[in-house]
């Protein structure tokens, strides 16, 4: 008997993971700067790194694709635009991909909220699709890049055999409803946590906002990563263990070390899985469990 297909998650550090499954292999928001060393965030901001990668950027495997969901210093990093091959497709935000291109790196595709890219190999394709994100509340938000989550869904001829969501740095917000009624059946998701401070105002999900976040766009399987490797973060992962254990939701969670890789089993479906969009479901004014 075949062995079941299983999707594999490593992580090298921050947001910087390995994505398998299908024949494709991706990298997340690459970030190899070591401890010590500075993440630049625009307008004279920066924060140190905490944190080694698990692997230097020249141990990758040859990439489909980068995906990274916004131009920040500790998500695309000087070590990456000087080390990773030009030619590789980036998708990104508008805004990012413009600078890359400058950067020379000329397969950079930018994506509106809700536009797609796709890889494909043989029978087998990669659709990736820009969801909503927000990296800061009010006025500030205009002083950060754009941001999108990302959803990948890999298929094998023309049938979607599993989903894989990125929240990408962003905080709770009601944007975020309309990532459940389209997707209402996620297999996993890679989760932005840190409670990030820039100028004392908090520009991604603490432990409490990552708990919401998964009542909300409700995967199986949930990995937390981004939390301690930048002086910038506030809010821990154990904060994060606490707020999911308050939603009930506790056994959804992965947790990885840098240089770990999580298997996540890919689950037979039936013809019609992906047919019904479901209504959702929103933390804004809902009854959530524990509340």
């Amino acid at each position: 008997m075949t062995e079941p297909e299983t999707a594999s998650v490593f992580f090298i550090g921050n947001a910087t993971t390995l994505i398998r499954y299908g024949g494709f292999t991706l990298l997340t928001d690459p970030n190899f700067l070591h401890r010590g060393q500075r993440a630049y965030l625009g307008y004279g901001l920066s924060s140190r790194r905490r944190t080694d990668p698990a692997i230097e950027i020249g141990e990758l495997p040859p990439l489909d694709a980068v995906v990274l969901s916004h131009m920040h210093g500790d998500h695309w990093d000087r070590v990456a635009r000087r080390g990773l091959d030009k030619d590789v497709p980036v998708v990104t935000t508008t805004q990012a991909a413009g600078r890359l291109r400058r950067q020379g790196f000329g397969q950079a595709q930018g994506l509106n909220t809700w536009q797609q890219h796709e890889l494909r190999r043989g029978d087998r394709t990669l659709t990736i699709t820009s969801l909503p994100g927000c990296h800061a509340p009010g006025a500030l938000r205009a002083l950060l890049p754009p941001v999108m989550g990302s959803m990948l869904e890999f298929a094998r001829n023309g049938r979607v055999e599993f989903r894989l969501h990125i929240s990408g740095d962003t905080l709770m917000n009601r944007e975020l409803d309309a990532i459940p009624r389209r997707y209402p059946d996620i297999d996993a998701a890679i989760l932005h946590l840190g409670g990030t401070k820039v100028l004392g105002t908090t520009v991604t999900m603490d432990g409490r906002q990552g708990a919401d976040w998964l009542y909300l766009i409700d995967p199986r399987t949930v990995i937390p990563v981004h939390y301690d490797d930048y002086e910038a973060f506030t809010s821990s992962l154990d904060d994060f263990r606490e707020e999911v254990a308050r939603v009930r939701m506790a056994d959804r969670v992965r947790y990885v070390a840098r240089g770990q890789t999580v298997h996540l089993p890919v689950r037979p479906r039936q013809p019609g899985d992906w047919a019904t969009v479901g209504a959702g479901r929103s933390v804004f004014g809902a009854s959530e469990p524990g509340r």
